[in-house]
């Protein structure tokens, strides 16, 4: 059964198991941020006031929520995922999804670049706790962060935001905040929707389907299920973009060679035809490539960038990754609740979400290989300037080969269970059960086979044919008897029987698996003077683990016997390698407390004052015991004006992948500043098991102002500091290699390089031939800013009209490492793996306007504010033009409604970026040689372009 295969069957199994019918989007009206929960919550006892245990009415936070209905959501981005509709809000900042550069298997994207991970604020996906009706998702990736794609979109009522500190109330990973999806758990009738979108490129084309259905089952329970495809086709190459023409960096950043954002560039040393690196000394053919099979002249040169091997224009060679990764997901979600008695309920609930996504990464290269001049493929001409030479080196990009490709097909279960009751009139009770598994399995296809690379290029003649050498000898025959011999002069040289001999498949299976127990206890104890104080006990215990399989790790190494060149021991087996990990665990005991007391009421100094505060003690049996804590204020002053404000401590525990992840190695392409080359190494990752938790610490105050129904205005304030930040350090990473080299090779951070001589030589022979990239307690982080939301309800022309905008300020985003500088990110658009455009002002307002009363317009400005390209510009960076521009997107959906006997249709047409707005184009000055992998533009803006939508939904 093939691949696909397998996935589609899996997906339909579970929907014919689980689903009778499917979902449509109710038709929301707008929620204000300083509305609470119960403004728009169902029966009271079902009422969640996100933030809180023991707070009531939403109205009386003292943390700041952001309230969106999941119809305004989607209004401007019908077919979306919800994700991508929740990161136009503007508290977001370096979220993942399709667009997002991922790496293969790498940490930022846990594995699968497609997975949608919310990250509050850009202080880390993994500190950005996600939660389903107040309960914590099972984390879905192997770096503890949870695709949110699991969550049954057909079937959300609304999405609470809260942006602050909350682990005394939810536990460790609340540091950035919360992100609670609310289910409409009340559900009744039939809803369908249907949508497709093209780009104006005729790309990235996605179909979307869904259907739901929800009924009473006699007085006392109720049944609900959706389920949605998607089908998404992508941007599978960089060029399909005319604004994207191969950007890059180039430059060292000195005052000789400064940094500089360029287009047109190319890789000098890998011209696709192929180019001799050496070939002895008074040898002709240096530098010279093949511009033919039989063809060797002089290389074309582009122009120098500063960069070593890196020009604009020439006959080098290109990169070309995807733009938008192709993605088809199943989603599936069930529920059964039941009134046991007048005052115990029940219910359990399963949702699964099968998807799998493809990611075209950089094309295959021969780097540096050593061929014998003696090669039968080798033109005359080539060995007449070669003259004596017995053997030279070639560097190659193999553009007509298929490009490494990495397909990760991803299997997700989250099954929830849980009773609820009354203790009397004013007390509660719930237990909850949570069992998720996560199953990832990724195939990286044209990977290249090392030890089968060596066989192929060492071609000879043998009884008239073109035969591996390694074939031709007795001892090693029968192991080399399917080589197919490899032609490396000319583009497009090599024929189809021996890239196929050449590139391979590779396997990596990962499963997380996560148990969770929790309850608690909630009620009233003794009224007050100014009214009840509200109390809550809570304990959760939950175990998670996780565990590998890969068929190609970095502990397998080649074979050179029989091999005569392009082999070494120390070798790994296959160029990209992902690690196998042997089941670990880590288990969680906690228990906490939340209290609510009204100090006075109707008092001459205010309507009321109340007083929140929750404290939780953690222990973890990998990482220590921490106790976390946070204290409120809400002061309503007026009617119409009221003052809130919270001061928290918390945590963010290292996941099993910080602490136990294997290592494993991964080919990269970076500037060695010692010696001013740009070698293929080996880079070296792995956990680290002594990591402690992250301490954060909160302070929030705002100010909300609601002088009618018809107008509000929303301002928050709010600063975060993490110590013992536990975040990457990467012996590659141009800072850190400074630190070394201005250490005259003291620095700790020396350890992060391997290299065959010490730091004192900078010549080519002493280039770098590793780096290691691991994780320490080692680093702070600092951030602080404000919210601000402002809604408005009117009438234009004597018809319904409303207006919201939303808005971050946010200066600083400052990641600090010792004996390096400090990085800031704030206003900064590009960074190592990790470190994602953060616009310091982030802007969107919606309009809704009914011309009509079957006809709804509804209009959506996006907007970001201009930024470096690097915030480490300064004593250690110069750059000329160190700036990306501002950018804006307005998007316009009109919907026609349509009502009869049998329910409710509603077609919609939308727009989104109108004017087709092209991203402005950056990169990351760490990206060495490679213009073209990644990058291109800001993390956040959209590449698609202008892009139209149809769809209808019926609702019965």
């Amino acid at each position: 059964m093939t691949f696909q295969g397998e996935f589609d069957m899996k997906a339909r199994t579970f929907a014919g198991i689980m689903l009778a019918g499917g979902s449509l989007l109710a038709f929301g009206t707008t929620a204000f941020a300083q509305e609470g929960a119960a403004d728009n919550a169902g029966p009271a006892d079902e009422i969640i006031v996100t933030g809180s245990r023991v707070i009531k009415d939403g109205n009386s936070s003292p943390s700041p929520v952001t309230v969106v209905q999941t119809a305004d959501l989607l209004a401007n981005q019908p077919g979306a995922n919800l994700a991508d509709a929740l990161n136009t809000l503007p508290v977001f900042a370096g979220s993942r999804g399709a667009g997002s550069n991922p790496t293969t298997g790498g940490s930022a994207s846990g594995g699968n670049g497609s997975a949608n991970q919310l990250n509050l604020r850009n202080l880390g996906i993994v500190r950005t706790l996600v939660l389903v009706d107040g309960v914590r998702i099972p984390p879905t990736l192997f770096n503890g962060a949870v695709d949110v794609d699991l969550i049954p979109q057909m079937l959300v009522q609304r999405v609470d935001i809260v942006t602050g500190g909350v682990s005394a109330v939810y536990g460790s990973d609340a540091v950035a905040g919360v992100v609670n999806y609310v289910l409409d758990k009340e559900f009744k009738g039939l809803k369908l929707e249907a949508s497709g979108g093209v780009s104006r490129y005729g790309d990235a084309a996605q179909l979307d389907a869904g259907v739901a259905y929800g009924t009473a089952l006699g007085s006392r329970g109720h049944f609900e299920a959706s389920y949605q495809y998607h089908d998404g086709r992508g941007i599978e190459r960089r060029s399909d973009r005319p604004w994207m023409n191969l950007v890059g960096v180039g430059g060292l950043g000195t005052a000789a060679a400064p940094y500089q954002l360029f287009e047109g560039l190319r890789q000098a040393n890998f011209p696709a035809g192929g180019r001799i690196i050496a070939c002895g000394t008074n040898c002709a053919a240096t530098g010279q490539y093949f511009a033919s099979a039989s063809s060797l002249v002089p290389f074309v040169n582009g122009t120098a960038t500063g960069t070593n091997g890196l020009q604009v224009g020439g006959a080098g060679g290109t990169w070309d990754s995807s733009l938008f990764q192709p993605l088809q997901s199943h989603q599936v979600f069930a529920r059964l609740s039941y009134d046991v008695t007048d005052s115990i309920s029940g219910y359990i609930q399963a949702s699964g979400n099968f998807k799998e996504n493809e990611n075209f990464q950089d094309y295959a290269r021969l780097t540096n290989v050593r061929l014998l001049t003696s090669n039968p493929y080798l033109p005359a001409s080539a060995v007449a300037a070669l003259g004596a030479a017995p053997n030279f080196t070639l560097s190659k990009t193999l553009e007509s080969a298929p490009r490494v490709n990495q397909m990760a097909q991803s299997d997700q279960i989250m099954i929830n269970a849980g009773l609820a009751g009354d203790l009397g009139e004013s007390w509660k009770w719930s237990l909850d059960y949570v069992h998720g598994r996560s199953v990832l399995d990724t195939q990286v296809r044209n990977n290249i086979n090392n030890q089968r690379l060596a066989a192929a290029l060492d071609a000879v003649t043998s009884n008239g044919q073109i035969v591996c050498y390694a074939a031709t000898q007795a001892a090693t025959a029968a192991a080399y008897a399917n080589c197919a011999p490899f032609n490396p002069f000319g583009s497009g040289s090599e024929s189809a029987a021996a890239l196929g001999y050449v590139l391979g498949s590779t396997n990596y299976r990962a499963v997380t698996l996560m148990n969770d127990i929790s309850g608690s206890v909630s009620g009233t104890p003794l009224n007050l003077p100014a009214g009840p104080l509200n109390v809550a006990l809570s304990a959760d215990w939950r175990k998670v683990s996780f565990s590998a399989v890969s068929d190609a790790t970095s502990q397998q190494l080649v074979n050179c016997t029989g091999l005569r060149s392009n082999c070494a021991a120390t070798q790994t087996q296959w160029f990209l390698t992902l690690p196998t990990q042997p089941k670990v665990s880590q288990t969680v005991w906690e228990v906490a407390g939340e209290f609510d007391a009204p100090i006075f009421s109707e008092s001459f100094i205010g309507q009321s004052f109340n007083i929140n505060g929750a404290a939780r003690f953690t222990k973890y049996n990998t990482s220590g015991k921490y106790w976390t804590w946070k204290v409120g204020l809400d002061w309503k002053l007026t009617d119409s004006l009221r003052l809130r404000g919270t001061r928290s401590r918390d945590i963010r525990a290292p996941t099993l992948s910080d602490l136990f992840g294997e290592r494993f190695v991964v080919q990269v392409v970076g500037t060695d500043l010692l010696t001013n080359t740009s070698p293929t190494i080996p880079s070296l990752n792995g956990g680290n098991p002594d990591l402690t938790a992250e301490i954060g610490n909160t302070l929030t105050a705002g100010v909300v102002w609601r002088p009618s129904p018809k107008f509000s205005l929303a301002i928050d304030g709010y600063r975060i500091k993490v110590s013992d930040a536990i975040l990457s350090v990467n012996g590659g990473e141009q800072a850190f290699q400074r630190a070394c080299y201005d250490s005259n090779g003291t620095s700790p951070y020396c350890a992060l390089q391997t290299r065959p001589n010490s730091f004192s030589d900078t010549s080519a022979a002493n280039a770098w031939t590793s780096v290691s990239n691991g994780l320490f307690n080692i680093s702070s982080i600092k951030t602080w800013g404000v919210d601000a939301e402002a809604s408005f309800t009117s009438q234009l022309f004597s018809r319904p009209f409303s207006m919201r905008v939303l808005g971050t300020y946010q200066p600083e985003l400052l990641f600090a490492q010792p004996s390096v500088p400090s990085r800031e990110q704030a206003g900064s658009a590009f960074g190592p793996i990790g470190f994602a455009a953060t616009p310091k002002w982030r802007i969107i307002g919606m309009m809704r306007f009914k011309p009509a009363d079957a006809v709804t317009i509804d209009i959506q400005q996006r907007w970001r504010s201009g930024m470096k390209l690097s915030g480490e510009e300064g004593a250690t960076q110069i750059w000329v033009g160190n700036k990306i521009k501002s950018f804006a997107t307005t998007s316009v959906n009109v919907t026609y409604d349509v009502d009869s006997t049998r329910g409710q249709m509603q077609f919609f047409v939308n727009v989104q970026n109108l004017f087709d707005a092209d991203p402005p184009i950056g990169g990351f000055y760490g990206n060495g040689t490679r213009a073209g992998l990644r990058d291109g533009y800001a993390a956040g803006d959209d590449p698609r372009g202008r892009f139209a939508t149809a769809g209808v939904r019926i609702k019965m």
